[in-house]
């Protein structure tokens, strides 16, 4: 399993991949539902990380299918 620090890491380079490789992805990241909490202090654990991750990892494979990149 991955810990909290290793997540944070994952996440930093999937969200700069985006960001550098996909820019006009890169600005549905804040539209993402995920990162609006409904609360005022969330508490974030290693499973809302992964679970954010993973949302990361799926918008991004819906694109690559959808959006063929010409190189």
């Amino acid at each position: 399993m991955n810990n909290p620090n290793q997540l944070i890491t994952e996440i930093t380079k999937l969200t700069s991949k985006i960001e550098t490789e996909y820019p006009e992805l890169y600005q549905f990241l804040d539209e993402n539902p995920l990162t609006l909490p409904d609360i005022p202090h969330p508490e974030i654990d290693e499973a809302i990380l992964r679970v954010y991750k993973e949302s990361l990892e799926q918008l991004l494979r819906h694109y690559l299918q959808t959006h063929k990149k010409e190189h």
